[in-house]
């Protein structure tokens, strides 16, 4: 009676996840078939939730600011966030005392110059407070014009805005935007007023002030029924705003980074508003330029209706035809994804992403750009809205000149006190070296070459050492340094214990792809001692970054990926990871993968025919743990005669577009962690009944 009862609970729990599992499949399918109709026509976010009431001057712009940060942050000598330009008599004690409250309560600090004498200019405290501002705020109120006072203030926060980055937010508190613009109605006689007995230039100056400001999208108060949710929309924002902000403290511990964003913008003449301009930045791998990419995209976005940064993974293979219609559409697909913030997006037709762009001030990064097909999918600069920017960054200068590029920024090495620094920061933590460590650290420097990441890997490398252990490694560094890139990063990978040369050989082969998730431990618990201690000690020595989505540089990359190919040159099969498309295709058709495959990558960047391989082609691999085909690959694994064995050690199987109806009934589900199996035509999961799911179902993560 008990065994019945146990095969009873099992057939229970098979029919359920079946059951389970064909549901989340149909759910899959008709959310997918919704995506179009929805994605397609969601609007980018606004500065107001989908139940506030219209906060934006302008329905066509999303962002109450056009610009990013102020010339320098809130240090620890500073005293405000936020410089509030207002008219005392309308709003001091009502709207003003509120949001100031709501301020303290979110830890905004505001500029208060209730001990300031005003007179007819501003003096020299109000211009050093705007200057030191991250945000300023003007109030435009009834009589706001009516004070040169704060015409003054307006003056200068637009020139703030235009010179330094200054972030501005418009509240248009019971005043109609229109009348501010064009200066009519109640406040435009206000302003005229004012404007009596005052020289032409003035009056220029402040017409041409209060045009700027009211084409900021701001926040108008007649729109909104309570004044409190206002208030309280706004604090948010600014909190946002100021979380996210690092003026200057993005440079921290980037050498030379001001030099290189003062060049680019420069290059982007971002103050020609009614230009569409692309920028490209070129120079080798490792020599900073997505860090300038990424920095300049923080501190310039705020600036346009909407932006993204689109970062293409390296492709290790052979070319994509330029004219092949799905690498388009799937990048096409990528680039709304990442634009509008939403995932699973789908599209069907090419010139999606353009259309839905057209007319509209767009920042573009595409980032690691190395092929041209890759560029021809994104939408073209003269569709874009008047301001427009597009910022590329490649190894491949040629590609720039396909594309017409004629804005390019060709970043070069460091000059050697720069990378001195560069170095410091990661031997010493501050850009100089430790008394009694002057000669060592320049003569490292030298041997380790002016390249950026290279600095960066060598000074993780020595920091901590003694000044004798400096000494013992320099004999070292001198023979196996020969100035190539590749010597210096595989330096510091030599000096890895043994487990953690393997763990970096995972995460270059399998998982820098995969990225690092919450199953990544799990699914190398069983060969590794402390799995999180070894990623501290590669983030320590700056082989691997922080961002676990994507943690490896694409140089590093390539150093694993060559390491794992010198296990077996000619044989690929004998490797203990498979990464090369074509070398995969070779080791699947003619059976010659070895117990020594742990782990198979087969992310091609290339179009390829159906590739048709055995019922038992893993038969060989009896040790294979990760399995990826991802929907990248653009072709198919046809299976002909079925599926008859997967290899019973499988931890992460990842299989887009998995051709059968089933899982190998055989299949053993014991180590299983990771289960992706996108776009498949999986009907069930396996044929009879599975003795272990019961034990096994709730291990693994269904896609």
């Amino acid at each position: 009676m008990l065994m019945d009862s146990s095969f009873f609970l099992t057939i229970v729990a098979a029919a359920f996840a079946i059951g389970f599992f064909i549901f989340l499949r149909k759910l899959r399918i008709h959310q997918e078939n919704e995506d179009v109709g929805s994605s397609s026509t969601s609007p980018p976010s606004s500065l107001a939730s989908s139940t506030s009431p219209p906060s934006t001057l302008s329905s066509s712009t999303s962002h109450p600011s056009s610009s990013t940060s102020p010339p320098s942050s809130l240090s620890c000598t500073g005293t405000h966030h936020v410089f509030p330009s207002f008219r005392g008599d309308d709003v001091r004690r009502n709207f003003l005392s509120h949001i100031q409250k709501e301020f303290r309560r979110k830890g905004i600090t505001p500029f208060i110059d209730n001990e300031i004498r005003r007179g007819e200019s501003i003096g020299p405290e109000l211009i050093k407070a705007i200057r030191e501002s991250k945000i300023a705020i003007v109030l435009l109120s009834r009589n706001y014009a009516s004070s040169k006072w704060c015409l003054e203030e307006l003056v200068e926060i637009m020139k703030c805005k235009k010179e330094f980055g200054l972030t501005v937010f418009a509240i248009f508190y019971e005043v109609d935007p229109s009348h501010v613009k064009k200066l009519t109605g109640e406040f435009g006689a206000v302003f005229q007023k004012t404007c009596k007995g005052r020289t032409k230039e003035n009056i220029m100056r402040w017409r041409q002030a209060f045009e700027e400001v009211a084409t900021i999208a701001g926040y108008d108060s007649r729109n909104w029924e309570n004044e409190a949710a206002m208030i309280e929309e706004i604090a948010i924002e600014i909190s946002k705003r100021l979380i996210n902000s690092s003026p200057f403290s993005g440079f921290e511990g980037l050498i030379g980074m001001k030099a290189h964003i003062e060049k680019m913008k420069q290059l982007l003449c971002l103050d020609s508003t009614d230009e569409r301009r692309t920028v490209g930045i070129s120079g080798p791998s490792g020599i900073g330029k997505s860090t300038i990419a990424r920095v300049l995209h923080n501190q310039i976005s705020d600036g346009f209706q909407m932006s993204v940064f689109m970062k293409f993974k390296p492709s290790y293979t052979r070319p994509i035809c330029s004219d092949d219609h799905d690498v388009k559409l799937q990048l096409e697909q990528q680039f709304l994804a990442q634009l509008i913030n939403q995932e699973d997006i789908k599209i069907h037709q090419l010139g999606t992403a353009q259309n839905f762009v057209m007319g509209k001030k767009v920042l573009i990064v595409l980032d690691g750009v190395d092929q041209l097909v890759q560029l021809l999918a994104m939408p073209k600069a003269v569709c874009l809205g008047p301001g427009s920017r597009i910022i590329i960054t490649t190894q491949d200068q040629q590609l720039l000149k396909a594309f017409q590029i004629k804005h390019i920024y060709n970043v070069d090495f460091p000059p050697d006190h720069e990378a001195l620094q560069i170095f410091c920061i990661h031997a010493f933590g501050h850009d100089s070296p430790d008394d009694g460590f002057e000669k060592l650290a320049t003569k490292v420097t030298r041997l380790a070459g002016n390249l950026p990441l290279g600095l960066r890997v060598m000074g993780s490398h020595f920091r901590g050492m003694s000044k004798e252990d400096w000494k013992g490694e320099l004999p070292r560094l001198r023979i196996r340094l020969d100035g190539e890139i590749g010597s210096i990063l595989k330096f510091s990978y030599d000096v890895l214990d043994d487990e953690d040369k393997d763990l970096f050989l995972h995460i270059a082969c399998f998982f820098n792809d995969e990225g690092i998730d919450h199953t990544f431990e799990d699914t190398l618990r069983h060969k590794f001692s402390n799995v999180q201690r070894g990623l501290q000690v590669l983030v320590q020595r700056s082989l691997i970054s922080e961002d676990l989505t994507q943690p490896m540089h694409n140089l590093l990359v390539q150093l694993g990926r060559e390491i794992v190919r010198n296990q077996s040159v000619y044989e690929p099969g004998k490797r203990q990871f498979l990464v090369d498309g074509k070398e995969i295709c070779e080791v699947l058709t003619s059976h010659t993968g070895s117990e020594s495959v742990i782990g198979i990558n087969f992310e091609v960047y290339w179009s390829m025919d159906e590739l048709n391989i055995s019922d038992r082609v893993f038969e060989g691999m009896s040790n294979l743990q990760f399995f990826r085909f991802d929907e990248n690959s653009y072709g198919r694994l046809h299976l002909p005669q079925g599926l008859n064995y997967l290899p019973p050690k499988l931890r992460i199987l990842h299989w887009d577009y998995y051709p059968m109806t089933s899982l190998p009934s055989k299949f053993n589900l014991k180590f299983l962690v990771k289960i992706i199996l996108k776009h498949s035509e999986l009907e069930k999961l396996w044929e009879g009944i599975q003795v272990s799911i019961y034990h096994s179902f709730m291990k693994f993560i269904l896609f």
